[in-house]
């Protein structure tokens, strides 16, 4: 299976207050379908979680055309594209049911050694996934603005925060930037998202925050003990 496919219709626990699809929703969908196709392509759990390997991702890109809103199918389309050295692209579409592309993302990721918290070769590890061209791949993920503001809050990782991986989560950095933008950006299309994950974020870390409004794109930047954490951009369609 070179490309993976699922059909999904939208929770009530997807959407926020707009009835659109959240944004951390969104990139939990695409994250459970990178495990679910490189399960299928045979480097699933056996070949990593379970030998103390752990998947993680470093940057992510997406382009939206439009949110899917409560109780609409749709279609999730996701596939590899070469392995870079140490980094597995990944590409994905969202589709709506008349093949119309709603999302179009792409993805790097990396293995972790899950004692020392290192990045590994895939290679030593027999780790291997062959890419797909398609054609229809976006470019891959650039780094996200810093905010430049000199205005600083502090937020401490909940336990409920953290994923399997023992770090907080990737998605709830989604939902951190939400409950700090300004409400009025709440209320605008989403139109494109770029994330950074340098560091990782144990529970009970209190991480230093930066964020700033620039026009109609939410930058926010997370910090811990002088060393960079993160950088999200969050694009939004300007008023017409």
């Amino acid at each position: 299976m070179s490309i993976y496919e699922q059909s999904y219709c939208i929770l009530s626990s997807d959407t926020d207050a707009s009835q659109r699809l959240r944004v951390s929703r969104l990139f939990t969908l695409l994250q459970e379908a990178s495990i679910a196709h490189t399960t299928a392509l045979g480097m699933g759990r056996e070949k990593t979680l379970d030998k103390g390997l752990l998947w993680i991702v470093t940057l992510q890109q997406a382009k939206i055309a439009r949110m899917p809103v409560y109780d609409e199918p749709i279609r999730l389309l996701s596939w590899p594209g070469e392995t870079m050295h140490l980094l597995f692209p990944r590409y994905y579409r969202i589709e709506d049911m008349h093949g119309g592309a709603l999302i179009e993302a792409s993805a790097l990721w990396a293995l972790m050694d899950r004692a020392s918290r290192r990045v590994v070769f895939p290679e030593e590890h027999g780790i291997q996934i062959k890419g797909v061209r398609t054609g229809r791949e976006i470019a891959l993920p650039a780094a996200p603005k810093p905010p430049k503001t000199e205005e600083t809050q502090s937020f401490t990782v909940p336990y409920s925060y953290v994923d399997l991986n023992g770090h907080m989560g990737n998605t709830r950095y989604f939902d951190l930037a939400e409950d700090r933008m300004p409400p009025a950006l709440r209320k605008k299309k989403l139109i494109g998202v770029r994330t950074e994950y340098a560091r990782e974020a144990l529970a009970d870390t209190e991480i230093l925050l930066k964020s700033e409004t620039l026009g109609d794109t939410f930058l926010l930047a997370g910090e811990y003990e002088g060393q960079k954490l993160f950088r999200l951009n969050l694009s939004f369609a300007p008023d017409t």
